[in-house]
């Protein structure tokens, strides 16, 4: 600004305020540029820190406190890599951080063969205990994966980080010592999480809920083999207040389940897959849990429509239900969860071969809050099924269709007509399904923006033409429709300017997207035989949004299309190729956002 800087009149709260109403890392670093107290206070701002685990972590971590002091949850994913800045503390650490930025790079590449060196990329205990000096107001800690993380350092986490209520160990090898100081110190902890900490023992879990099972409210354990029944039974003694539940286990049986439907009436999420569990367990949840909200049953063998009935008979409540691969439930099962549960608004079955028609036609008539409904591997559900939907559930929004092979035009018409804000429609593998189907969504839902058509062969242009011209797109997907060519991709690019992703295309197609689409973030040209490098520079032109493109066999692109896509678009973070079509020179120029798929040649 000229003559006066009108801004930074404003006072540091003010400032704060505005920088923590932000919505995007992006927008706060362009915020941290403004000035040196613009940098300040932007660091002041952040509570939240996304890290990965690999590098010189101590380091690294300790660098972040300095900066930003406020922080309240740190994510730890020893899946992502980091990358340390050259200018890392004074000037005479500069060697050691260029090294430090070089074994980083390294490591992604090549894994260590020593276990030695390999910890020296990973988050170990010293680490953790930077985690928690570093950052004392730490109230969510998630560590994925971090499998060089023991019992010790937990113990320091726990005992220097009292307003600890969150605390993700996926994956790491966490034993009984480190749980018991947590349960000890930490008395306001509310989720936890221990998918896969295989050394995580019925001691452990006992004395943590024994000793925090006050505040205690979600609760997450998976392919944790020393867990059973006893640990299950403490939370449902001592955790009164747990809402959600989360179990994934071999050596759990209806014991443990119902010691937790009997001492936790406030449950309102659960998650099962435990083989040995049968309806007796259900059955008392049914009875116990009124307040269930959400039920996912996974891969149950003894299970039948008995359970269910107990659940519609007593979770008036229930809002999601997932059923998958639960191969002795029926249309009897879901008509008692339809006609109990009326305020059902998500349901998903999933290979539940037994559940046919008779079981989604009573959903259709008596879920008229029902706004998303996914239908995989569901052989037996016909078009009848979905003509009730699409009569009942007029606040439908999200339609999922996987391997539906008894659906065809005459369901999707149905939906079309009576589901008039449907905003995403994924239809995948549905041989029936035509371009009449598709037409009539054009011609209705006005308000579809998300639009997948995954190899459905009787899908023509005529189809993306009607939904061109009716429904504001940003997603569309039309992989393995072979009857749909330029003229239906051309139609969209012309009618909807507001998309951003797009798969399957060819050269006048690109063309008119880059007339059209200037907002174009995603693009999938994978398997496109007729793409080539001019279609790319007509793209690319106008299209100054794209952040990935995903060109893979595609026989007519060289290395001269890959280097139009990487030198012409600023925002451009990954490109996926063959290797072999990637020059010297690209390779230097834009190496971090090239990736490979290897094919013999």
């Amino acid at each position: 600004m000229r003559g006066h800087d009108w801004i930074n009149t404003f006072p540091d709260e003010l400032i704060l305020e505005i920088l923590r109403r932000l919505d995007s890392k992006a927008s706060h670093d362009a915020c941290s540029l403004v000035c040196k107290r613009w940098l300040g206070l932007e660091r002041l701002s952040r509570s939240t820190l996304r890290i990965g685990a690999s590098g010189s972590t101590d380091l690294f971590i300790k660098f972040l406190a300095q900066r930003f002091v406020n922080v309240k949850a740190v994510h730890i994913d020893e899946r992502l890599s980091i990358s340390l800045p050259v200018n890392v503390g004074k000037k005479r650490d500069r060697a050691e951080n260029v090294l430090t930025s070089f074994k980083l790079h390294y490591a992604a590449e090549k894994r260590p063969d020593k276990e030695e060196d390999c910890e020296s990329f990973c988050l170990t205990d010293a680490g953790l205990t930077v985690v928690a000096d570093g950052f004392p107001k730490l109230e969510k800690l998630s560590l994925i994966w971090c499998s060089y993380v023991t019992s010790f350092g937990i113990m320091s986490l726990g005992q220097k980080c009292k307003f600890l209520k969150s605390l993700d160990l996926q994956g790491c090898y966490v034993g009984d010592q480190g749980l018991a100081v947590v349960g000890q110190c930490c008395k306001q902890l509310e989720d936890l999480n221990f998918r896969f900490c295989e050394s995580l023992t019925d001691s452990g879990l006992v004395e943590l809920a024994t000793q925090c099972g006050k505040s205690l409210k979600s609760l997450g354990v998976a392919a944790c083999a020393r867990i059973t029944d006893k640990s299950l039974e403490a939370v449902g003694s001592h955790c009164k207040s747990l809402e959600t539940l989360s179990l994934d286990s071999e050596f759990i049986s209806d014991k443990g389940i119902l010691a937790i439907a009997q001492g936790c009436p406030l449950l309102k999420v659960l998650k099962l897959q435990c083989i040995n569990v049968t309806d007796r367990a259900l059955m008392a949840v049914g009875v116990s849990c009124l307040s269930l909200e959400m039920l996912a049953l996974y891969s149950f063998q003894q299970f039948t429509d008995e359970g269910l009935r107990s659940i519609g008979k007593g979770c008036k409540k229930l809002k999601n239900l997932t059923l998958s691969d639960c191969n002795f439930l029926g249309d009897r099962g879901l008509e008692a969860i339809a006609t109990g549960c009326t305020e059902l608004t998500h349901l998903e079955v999933n290979g539940c071969h037994n559940i046919g028609s008779i079981g989604l036609e009573s959903v259709g008539k008596s879920c008229p809050r029902l706004t998303e409904l996914s239908l995989l591997y569901c052989q037996r559900i016909d078009n009848f099924a979905l003509t009730e939907v699409g009569r009942g559930c007029k606040y439908l929004q999200a339609l999922h269709l996987v391997d539906c092979s008894s659906l065809g035009d005459e369901a999707i018409c149905s939906i079309a007509k009576g589901c008039r804000n449907l905003k995403k429609l994924h239809i995948r593998r549905c041989y029936e399904v035509g371009s009449k189907g598709i037409i009539a969504v054009g011609e209705n839902c006005h308000s579809l923006t998300d639009l997948s058509l995954r190899f459905c062969d009787r899908v023509r242009d005529e189809a993306l033409i009607a939904v061109s011209q009716g429904c504001p797109l940003q997603y569309l997907n039309v992989s393995g429709c072979n009857q749909i060519g330029d003229a239906g991709i051309v139609a969209i690019a012309r009618g909807c300017p507001q998309l951003a992703y797009l798969d399957n295309l060819g050269d006048m197609a690109l063309a008119e997207l880059g007339k059209g689409c200037p907002l174009l973030k995603d693009v999938v040209l994978s398997h496109c035989h007729q793409i080539t490098d001019i279609g790319l520079s007509h793209l690319v032109k106008k299209c100054q949004m794209l952040k990935s493109c995903h060109m893979v066999y595609c026989p007519s692109i060289s290395a001269a299309g890959v280097a139009t896509v990487v030198s012409s678009c600023p925002n451009i973070k990954k490109v996926l190729v063959e290797k072999w079509k990637v020059s010297p020179r690209t390779k230097r120029r834009a190496s971090s956002v090239l990736s490979y798929l290897c094919v013999d040649l």
